[in-house]
């Protein structure tokens, strides 16, 4: 399969970017996304020419750590997958691909589709932890977890903070992320003593970080690679209405 690539290129967050024609001849079907790059990137560095920039780690959907714009997707066009886990098959023969970072107030450009995300490593900082003592580890099934109540904190855990909400949402919103990472301890009997504070931290970290709000446009949730729900953003912002009461 032959392609048109338009990549975007940017030398770093001082300089102006521009999209870069480049040439993907005789790429397999069966060739994931990344690797599709790599083969680009060989051919570069053989002319010469630097290579393609671009974020990337384990390569099995877990890390969160790839991420960009494919023609005007989020992670690319197939739902509930992540760039890493995205195949060359899903395109046609021929076809031009727009190839972009994610692009945010808050995910400042590092060099071509590399962006700086530590704003989510803030947000998670600020209270997406249990510090509360509670001594030795207990035995399996000691603490009683509600069935509904486990099931949603594992739902929640399933963010891997690739940023794919905030490049998909016209606001620039974190709420889906945050809510997720809120949510995760929130829902647990582990999380309840930390819970009002937490919410009020993670939430104001935020907030000062330049995300934008939420005005339930709903593309964070159909862009998300794991499928987190909007439901949490609705029980964070419950949880921050009863934290400002107490």
């Amino acid at each position: 399969m032959d392609f048109t690539l338009k990549v975007w290129r940017q030398e770093g967050p001082d300089f102006k970017g521009r999209l870069v024609p480049y040439a993907a001849k005789g790429i397999s079907a069966d060739t994931a996304f990344l690797e599709m790059l790599d083969i680009v990137n060989e051919r570069l560095i053989e002319k010469g020419e630097e290579p393609i920039a671009f974020d990337h780690d384990c390569r099995e959907g877990i890390c969160g750590m790839c991420g960009c714009v494919v023609n005007g997707y989020a992670h690319g066009p197939e739902a509930g997958t992540t760039l890493c886990q995205l195949h060359m098959r899903h395109f046609h023969d021929g076809d031009t691909i727009y190839i972009e970072p994610f692009r945010a107030k808050a995910f400042p450009v590092i060099r071509d589709l590399v962006v700086n995300r530590g704003a989510f490593d803030a947000i998670v900082t600020a209270g997406g932890y249990i510090s509360i003592r509670t001594g030795s580890a207990p035995d399996a099934h000691a603490v009683p977890v509600p069935k509904e109540n486990a099931e949603r904190a594992m739902d929640a855990a399933a963010c891997i903070g690739c940023g794919a909400c905030v490049a998909s949402c016209p606001n620039a919103s974190a709420m889906l992320f945050t809510s997720a990472k809120i949510s995760q301890f929130g829902l647990l009997p582990q999380g309840q003593p930390e819970r009002w504070d937490r919410v009020r931290s993670m939430v104001s970290t935020m907030e000062r970080a330049g995300f934008g709000a939420c005005t339930n446009h709903g593309e964070c949730e159909a862009t998300c690679p794991k499928r987190v729900s909007m439901d949490f953003i609705a029980r964070m912002n419950r949880d921050l209405m009863l934290a400002s009461l107490k």
